[in-house]
């Protein structure tokens, strides 16, 4: 340890809680790159062995293929074993640091007020073994310079890392209230898994099943036998048994995979609020994963509902926060989901847990919006529906008239179907104020009731297309640190949605506001004075520093 690193230690040293100098990950990482590295090795050499056997015979075929697995095994252990060497980590006065690398050396530092997440994975071979991988983050999306990951350490020194880290966070943001909420908030139910069969994963799956033995009879060179035993297995059926009973079996395989994905990714599930202002989400079967999320960085929650699973009448229930990681690792391990698909009422409580409310703000009444909006889904459904049917009634004119019974077929199964969902899509559309949040509901195929708290609010776009304007309509978004950084409002009344946008957050939007004050009747928002007269479209945006965060 050189001379600056002694003294940063003795500073550290200093520091109630803090670490005593760098420490190093777990020495047993070379095993784990080994284990891995062997099993990827072997699944490679046996073909391999095998496609070799005609040229060199069995007994030096063998040979050539296990000599070349261990010195591929071997390698990446001694590479891991340098990387093991030249990594080192600590928690300091103001940083958290590690330098890592042996001819490109890095050294990075998170400061400790920018800690957002500390979250613990460990894959089957590291629970094995007694190991986590530790992520440390920011929430920032930086190229992935605003997260540290340790990888691996040991169980017991990535809940210290947690604890310490988030206790720090606990008491630079204030202490969580503490209330009869705290502890166990959810827990497992194994009746949960009747809603994985219904999600949208199944059908993906079964698609990707029959990819699947498509692309491995292909590389076997056997793809011509397997599609001649599938044509000869269903000869005797006509096409459309034929069909119906290839996609009945695809559901079913995507079914089966889906409760198997559902039970690797929510078993073991816990959801609990700790002492300090911390929820914290653990789950799954074979993989392990521990998430985060500070009270203090919450603005509210989004109950999310899929089509299929809402017509069981059950949603999850998603985390609009800060400081949640943005990069695509973080988006496939769904960290911002506190609760699978459950019956909407028990999403509803965990709803008011989270926020510490006595009643859900996502089962509020909600204001409906103008006729005007159905029929603008009416229209846009429709013009969706009819294209097709349109080019294949111009093409059975010219070419065959195949292609127009084929048209005639698309508009008796399409046009109901897109005026279905029009019809739905409008009856969801909602908005209200509730206490300290405002809610926001949309969307059809998915939709999604958000409750967002007033006070996250930094900004307000308004939106008006020349079709809107005629129609008295409007787009209205909140914008946010938080989630997605925009939750909308879409085509409500143009009054209705200024003074709505107004209530939220009193003093953001009336300096760009004009109020009619006709006689006898109330003032009311008229228009947003930033826009120009008689322009195709109105876009306009306000922003609040210092709020929100």
């Amino acid at each position: 340890m050189n001379t600056a690193d002694a003294a940063n230690t003795a500073d550290v040293a200093d520091v109630p809680g803090a670490d005593d100098g760098w420490r190093r990950l777990d020495p047993r990482t070379a095993l784990v790159t080994a284990v891995l590295t062997a099993g990827v090795v072997v699944g490679t050499a046996v073909p391999l062995a095998m496609g070799f056997l005609g040229h060199f015979g069995a007994a030096r075929s063998g040979l050539w293929t296990a000599a070349g697995a261990v010195l591929l095994t071997g390698c990446a252990a001694l590479v891991d074993h340098v990387r093991w060497r030249r990594t080192r980590y600590r928690i300091g006065t103001g940083h958290v640091d590690l330098h890592s690398g042996l001819l490109l050396v890095r050294r990075r530092s998170l400061a400790l007020d920018r800690v957002r997440t500390v979250d613990l994975t460990a894959r089957p071979l590291l629970r094995v073994l007694g190991l986590v991988t530790v992520r440390i983050g920011t929430g920032e999306h930086r190229d992935g310079e605003s997260t540290l990951e340790l990888d691996p350490v040991t169980r017991a020194e990535g809940e210290r890392l947690r604890r310490l880290l988030l206790a720090r966070a606990a008491v630079r943001d204030g202490d969580g209230a503490a209330g009869e909420r705290d502890g166990e908030l959810a827990v497992l139910d194994p009746r949960w898994i009747r809603y994985a069969p219904v999600s949208f994963v199944a059908p993906m799956l079964g698609g990707a099943a029959i990819g699947g033995v498509m692309q491995l009879s292909e590389w076997a060179g056997a793809q011509g036998d397997v599609i001649h035993w599938t044509v000869e297995l269903f000869r005797a059926l006509p096409l459309f048994w034929t069909l119906a009973v290839l996609f009945a079996a695809a559901l079913l395989t995507g079914a089966a995979g889906a409760l198997g994905l559902w039970t690797e990714m929510w078993w073991n599930y816990r959801l609990e609020r700790e002492p300090g202002g911390t929820l914290r989400v653990r789950r799954g079967l074979l993989t392990s994963r521990s998430t985060t999320v500070e009270e203090a960085r919450l603005r509210g929650a989004e109950r999310v509902e899929p089509l299929g699973v809402r017509l069981f009448g059950a949603a999850r229930v998603d985390a609009i926060t800060t400081g949640l990681a943005h990069d695509e690792e973080a988006k496939e391990a769904s960290h911002s989901t506190l609760l699978p698909a459950v019956p909407r009422p028990e999403a509803d409580r965990i709803v008011a847990a989270v926020l510490r409310e006595e009643s859900a703000p996502t089962a509020a009444p909600l204001i409906g919006h103008p006729r005007a909006a159905r029929g603008r889904r009416l229209r846009r459904a429709l013009a969706v529906a009819l294209a097709p049917v349109v080019l294949l009634a111009v093409l059975g004119a010219l070419l065959t008239p195949v292609l127009l019974w084929t048209a005639l077929g698309c508009a008796a199964v399409g046009v109901p179907v897109a005026v279905a969902l029009a019809l739905d899509a409008y009856r969801n559309l909602g908005h209200a104020l509730t206490g300290r949040h405002l809610v926001t509901r949309s969307g059809t195929v998915r939709r999604s009731t958000a409750a967002l708290e007033r006070s996250g609010v930094i900004g307000w776009t308004v939106r008006q297309s020349y079709f809107q304007r005629r129609a008295g309509l409007l787009d209205i978004t909140a914008t946010t640190a938080a989630g997605t950084g925009a939750y909308a409002v879409y085509d409500t009344g143009a009054a209705e949605g200024l003074a709505f946008a107004a209530e939220a957050v009193p003093g953001l939007l009336e300096p760009f506001l004009e109020w009619d004050d006709d006689a006898g009747a109330p003032p009311q928002p008229c228009v947003v004075s930033m826009t120009q007269k008689r322009l195709p479209s109105v876009s306009a945006r306000t922003t609040k520093s210092g709020s929100g965060g």
